[in-house]
């Protein structure tokens, strides 16, 4: 499993003594954790509205996340076709 290093998001800081240290959204005390905690039940619309935090800074994480899982997937060399398998 990936770990991101969410010290690269440019979205999200982590302050000493604000919210012990969590992962927060640039700015706020908005934890990133409740998005992805609340993405399967709710939309983004409800996570904006519920949390007070943009669109933007929604996908702006959501993208950082997607980059870095993309980045640490391993490139895989494409497998031959065996032409007694077809």
């Amino acid at each position: 499993m990936a770990i991101l290093d969410w010290s690269q998001g440019p979205a999200v800081e982590s302050v000493p003594g604000k919210r012990s240290g969590d992962w927060v959204f640039r700015g706020t005390r908005m934890p990133v954790a409740a998005v992805f905690e609340n993405l399967e039940d709710m939309s983004v619309g409800e996570i904006m509205e519920q949390f007070d935090v943009t669109r933007e800074q929604i996908e702006a994480v959501l993208e950082f996340v997607a980059q870095s899982l993309k980045a640490s997937v391993p490139e895989q060399e494409p497998m031959p076709v065996n032409a007694h398998s077809v």
